[in-house]
């Protein structure tokens, strides 16, 4: 099962890529910040303005060192399909992994084995290939970049500061917690 501090598993699949078919696995993932973000299917209704805001801020991501995995049950030709089709899609820079046989699905425990699809899971993978932040929502119930960014900048900081915790609405800049015997009962 796919838990906080758990390994990436191994994957090898068809990606489209600016334009391009491209392979992408496991191997390609380590050594950076990556965002692994998975969404039932092509072509339907809430996914589109899921990727489209990802896609908005992209840009920010990049800063952060973050790189976005789009994936879906579908095959690569059809994200390229749905990517000159749709001027939601047409926007996507980030890469778009088809995962037709579910695998990568499976690996994460968000496939739908009698659906065929995966459900909303967000994975946010450290440098080292393990999960630091995982989201699953409804098929019925959007995500927000904004939210997944706040996490990512949290996730970050942590890591570069051992020692330190994050507290609730934490923004970047915002004071941290040092946990020890004198802050017990006094927060």
């Amino acid at each position: 099962m796919a838990r906080i501090n758990s390994s990436l598993k191994p994957f090898e699949t068809d990606a489209f890529h600016n334009g391009k078919f491209i392979k992408v696995s496991d191997a390609d993932v380590k050594g950076k910040w990556s965002v692994f973000f998975f969404y039932p299917a092509d072509f339907t209704f809430v996914c589109p303005t899921e990727l489209e805001d990802l896609a908005e801020n992209y840009g920010t991501f990049q800063k952060l060192g973050v790189e976005i995995y789009s994936v879906s049950t579908d095959k690569h030709f059809t994200h390229k399909a749905w990517h000159d089709t749709s001027p939601a899609i047409s926007k996507i820079k980030y890469v778009m992994l088809g995962d037709p046989t579910g695998h990568i699905a499976r690996n994460f425990d968000v496939y739908i084995e009698e659906a065929g699809v995966a459900d909303r899971g967000t994975f946010l993978i450290d440098p080292e290939g393990r999960i630091q932040y995982i989201e699953i929502t409804a098929g019925s119930v959007g995500r927000s970049a904004a939210e997944l960014i706040a996490k990512i900048e949290a996730a970050q900081y942590v890591a570069s500061h051992p020692g330190e915790v994050c507290p609730a609405k934490w923004k970047e800049g915002g004071a941290t917690l040092t946990p020890s015997l004198d802050l017990v009962g006094k927060i």
